[in-house]
């Protein structure tokens, strides 16, 4: 559900309805019967109602992005849209070079690359975390609902709350995983969330991961 804020007051008159001075008052408008017309003489005339006055409609400026924060641990990251909120843990590359990921032993946890950006901090910081577990769902279940609009909120160690928007979520077979797009620096504070999806195969796990791209749109002192 893509939700759309409307920021600032907007005003309008009711087309039509005139907002001027009321019309000239009549006889009528004293108690006194309006006089008939005599027979042949022409109709009488009601006064002209006057043309509305064009309405101001006030229009919300343009918010520039916040500067990017300093560096600081996330410490826990909510996603309203889809109710979750979870402590956010460290992680680093495996032997492999891989990025390893939260124990499967712990389903409501959520993992961030220590050795990359800090969330608010200029390039793309990664959290990553389970869609399920043997012992049955985890908290990214749901992450491949989330739309353009959406907010994720990461506390940090330093107090304040990062804040981004989503722009679009994406499935990429794990085959084919564009690295450079996903993890690529574009300048300025971005976060990708990452889990599981596509296929499952009980030997060799699922076949793609979902991908969320999102950027800093605010700065808030609590989650």
């Amino acid at each position: 559900m893509t939700l759309t804020l409307v920021i600032g007051g907007v005003w309008w008159a009711q087309d039509g309805e005139p907002e001027g001075p009321a019309l000239a008052a009549g006889p009528a408008a004293h108690g006194v019967a309006a006089p008939a017309a005599a027979p042949g003489d022409p109709k009488p005339k009601s006064a002209p109602r006057p043309a509305p006055r064009p309405v101001a409609r006030a229009t919300a400026k343009p918010q520039p992005p916040p500067a990017p924060l300093g560096r600081s641990a996330p410490t826990t990251l909510a996603v309203p849209a889809i109710t979750i909120e979870a402590p956010v843990m460290k992680l680093g590359l495996d032997a492999a070079g891989a990025l390893g990921t939260p124990p499967v032993d712990n389903p409501k946890v959520v993992g961030w690359y220590a050795e990359g950006p800090a969330p608010g901090e200029r390039g793309t910081a990664v959290v990553v975390g389970h869609r399920d577990t043997r012992t049955g769902p985890a908290i990214f279940l749901n992450l491949h609902v989330l739309a353009p609009g959406n907010t994720v909120r990461i506390a940090r160690a330093d107090g304040r709350v990062a804040v981004f928007t989503v722009d679009r979520v994406r499935t990429y077979a794990k085959s084919a995983f564009p690295d450079k797009e996903v993890y690529g620096s574009t300048g300025r504070p971005e976060l990708r969330l990452l889990t599981c999806g596509g296929a499952f195969d009980r030997k060799a796990g699922y076949e793609s991961n979902i991908v969320v791209f999102a950027h800093l749109t605010g700065v808030d002192r609590e989650i």
